[in-house]
Formats: structure tokens, C-alpha cells, sequence
């Protein structure tokens, strides 16, 4: 049976080479995002270079729609091996200048939203013994900055429910991680890529003994 892999945010640079990286190795795509449009771009990217392809609308910000999009994508295509969470709200606003609705709605995409998901893929992955959740991290997480507040302390708050769901989840076969991106992602910067970042998300889930952050 295919082994499924299901991107919540999927966009132009990291989760798109995160999508090719696995589709290489025979997964199928599941592809998760707000804006139809692009979700059928990259279906057809996808398919035409020979891969198995599919789309699925939904909002991270609301926990509804996300969850209904996962229980479509285990219903269509079966159980989620992979899990990768890779929404991010980049408001630039500073820490003095943010308000509790901005900052509460930036932090139900930027955190929330991946336990909705994680607890969504949860059930089955408990059924078959194992699977593998990853978050898309960041440097803010580690030097955050005042004027991206909000995304600062959702790349903190995501970092922690890495480490507390790796710490839940271990005694039951299922392996959280999170990539900590420390630099801008640009494809023409040697090091951070989204062909390189990607690699580190493959090499999570095929080194069952790496540690639970990849600070890259």
C-alpha cells in the first residue's frame, strides 16, 4: 500500500520540495491549504512530473476545516504516515504595536492549528503502532525579534509542543520532530534552499534515532 505523507500548508518553498523529497520515495501527497487555486497548481506540477498528487481545502486557523480535511484524506487515501505542519503567519508588527485579536489569530495558525492536525492523524497512527508528525520551525523560536512578535512566539510555542507531544507520543511508536530553520529560505542561497531544508525532513524520517529538534 502507497504510504501517505500530509502537508498542512502547502506553498511554493519548503513544503513543496518537502512534497517532492517524499514523493520520490513513493508516498503519495496530500496536499492542505486555504487557497484552491494554487493547491490545483501544485497538483498538476506534481502530477506532471510523474507523481501521486492531491488537494484538500482548509483553513489552519480554523480547527473545523482542518480537521475535516484530514478525516478526508484518511477516508480518500488511508492512514497519514507522515504528518508535516508547515503553516506560518509572518505578520511584521511590533511587540508594542500587536492586539490581542491579532496576536490570538496568528497563534491559532502558527501553533493550534498543529495539534488540531497532530490530534487528527493521532487515532490511526495509535492503530498501526507508529507514524511521524514534523513541524516547520524557525530561528525566531530561538532569537526572537520584536517587530515579528506574533511569529516569534508562535515558532516558541511550536518548539514546545514538538518537545511535549515527542515526549507524550514515544511510548507508542509515534515520532515527533520539529526543523528549526535559523535563515531566510531562498532557492538561490546555498544553504537554506527549500531543496536543502527539505533533505532535513527526509532525514528525520528515515534516522528513527535522530533527536527530536534539527536546528538547521
Amino acid at each position: 500500500m502507497t504510504k501517505v505523507i500530509a502537508i498542512v500548508g502547502m506553498g511554493e518553498g519548503i513544503a513543496l520540495a518537502v512534497a517532492r523529497r517524499f514523493a520520490r520515495e513513493g508516498f503519495a501527497i496530500a496536499m492542505v491549504a486555504r487557497n484552491e487555486a494554487k493547491l490545483q497548481g501544485f497538483k498538476d506540477r506534481l502530477k506532471a512530473e510523474g507523481y501521486d498528487a492531491y488537494s484538500f481545502i482548509a483553513d489552519g486557523g480554523d480547527d473545523a476545516s482542518l480537521t475535516a480535511a484530514i478525516t478526508a484524506i484518511q477516508d480518500q487515501l488511508g492512514t497519514v504516515e507522515v504528518l508535516v505542519y508547515n503553516i506560518a503567519i509572518p505578520t511584521m508588527k511590533n511587540v508594542l504595536d500587536e492586539t490581542v485579536e491579532g496576536l490570538m489569530s496568528d497563534f491559532k495558525a502558527n501553533v493550534v492549528g498543529g495539534l488540531v492536525a497532530a490530534q487528527a492523524v493521532l487515532p490511526a497512527m495509535k492503530a498501526q503502532g507508529n507514524g511521524t508528525i514534523l513541524f516547520t520551525g524557525g530561528g525566531f523560536s530561538m532569537y526572537p525579534s520584536a517587530d515579528f512578535a506574533s511569529l516569534s512566539i508562535g515558532k516558541a510555542g511550536i518548539r514546545s509542543l514538538t518537545k511535549m507531544l515527542a515526549e507524550a507520543l514515544q511510548p507508542q511508536g509515534i515520532r515527533v520532530g520539529t526543523v528549526t530553520v535559523c535563515g531566510t529560505v531562498n532557492p538561490d542561497d546555498p544553504k537554506y534552499n527549500p531543496t536543502s531544508i527539505a533533505e532535513n525532513y527526509w532525514a528525520f524520517y528515515a534516522n528513527p534515532s535522530s533527536d527530536v529538534e534539527i536546528v538547521y
